[in-house]
């Protein structure tokens, strides 16, 4: 049985950006898994309108922070100012206290500013010169990057690669999209008719109820299989983490949810295992040559068996 808040969730959201409905999908499955998302796209995809969108349709807090190579962790968590009035220091919090955040450019600052990011990410918490500060439960970043330009930047570490859940690419779309594109923002934004059509305390509530969709042992099974043939494909140097092994799990059981499920089916799996693992393995030198990650991720799909039947 579907939830009609995810519904309306989900077809506000596909009000304004066009075409992208299974991304849109993947979205709001990180969000109720509580895991990040990395939009890796050429400009003017509509990233920035995907993440404005979802702030708003859960009513939640939304800041955007560019990422430059000047950007310092404090400009990212906070810090303590002086405040000459009182004569005693007073905590400036930083924009990663929202509900989403907008990362947008990540790998343009450097890898001291893109660490600041790791704690709030995985421990969804900041430490701010000693003193620890919790965030939103719900909290979600949305990072951003170019794929093609690399001047003036700096490679995201395996280490921040591995927080992300996702990572997802909107692309072109078709000329149909193009065309109700064209119709949709002709006149105005849609996004600006946007209304919450969710809370984020009831996210917070649908993220308990996804920790207990029900995961039968031959998923399990498949779950792990999956893993371990990223460890041992001919073309991989360092398949996925125990870490991505867990989100893999905890992933399909949100998009079982958001499908209207109360148990976990093969095809939940197969839906969020591209998105998930293809940024997470590395391929050796020789097969960078001949093969991107992605046709790596689908040559796995396919070389390891799903279960035919599924017991719940």
């Amino acid at each position: 049985m579907t939830h009609p808040a995810l519904d309306s969730l989900l077809a506000t959201v596909n009000r304004v950006i066009v075409g992208k409905e299974d991304q849109v999908r993947l979205l709001v499955t990180a969000l109720l898994a509580r895991g990040h998302v990395l939009l890796e796209d050429l400009p003017g995809m509509g990233k920035t309108v995907l993440a404005k969108t979802l702030a708003q349709a859960i009513g939640g807090t939304y800041n955007r922070l560019q990422f430059t190579a000047d950007l310092l962790p404090s400009d990212v968590v906070g810090l303590h100012v002086f405040n000459q009035r009182t004569s005693e220091f007073e905590l400036r919090k930083g924009p990663v206290f929202a509900d989403v955040l907008l990362a947008d450019e990540i790998n343009r600052a450097t890898p001291r500013t893109q660490s600041g990011l790791l704690e709030c990410m995985e421990e969804r918490q900041v430490t701010i010169e000693g003193v620890t500060l919790a965030l939103p439960s719900t909290m979600l970043v949305i990072a951003t990057q170019n794929p093609i330009e690399s001047e003036g930047t700096y490679p995201l570490p395996e280490a921040q690669l591995d927080r992300f859940l996702f990572r997802l690419s909107l692309g072109y779309g078709t000329r149909e999209d193009a065309k109700e594109i064209l119709r949709r923002f002709r006149s105005s934004s849609p996004l600006e008719t946007i209304q919450p059509v969710i809370s984020v305390e009831k996210i917070a509530a649908l993220q308990k109820e996804v920790a207990a969709v029900h995961v039968s042992q031959a998923v399990e099974d498949y779950v792990i299989d999956l893993t371990e043939a990223t460890r041992n494909h001919r073309s991989v140097d360092v398949g996925i983490s125990p870490r991505a092994m867990l989100a893999l799990l905890r992933s399909a059981q949100a998009y079982a949810f958001v499908s209207g499920r109360t148990y976990v089916l093969p095809d939940d799996v197969k839906a969020v295992f591209p998105s998930l693992a293809a940024h997470r393995i590395r391929l050796s030198m020789e097969a960078e040559l001949h093969v991107t990650e992605q046709e790596v991720v689908m040559q796995i799909m396919s070389s390891v068996p799903a279960p035919v039947e599924e017991s719940v």
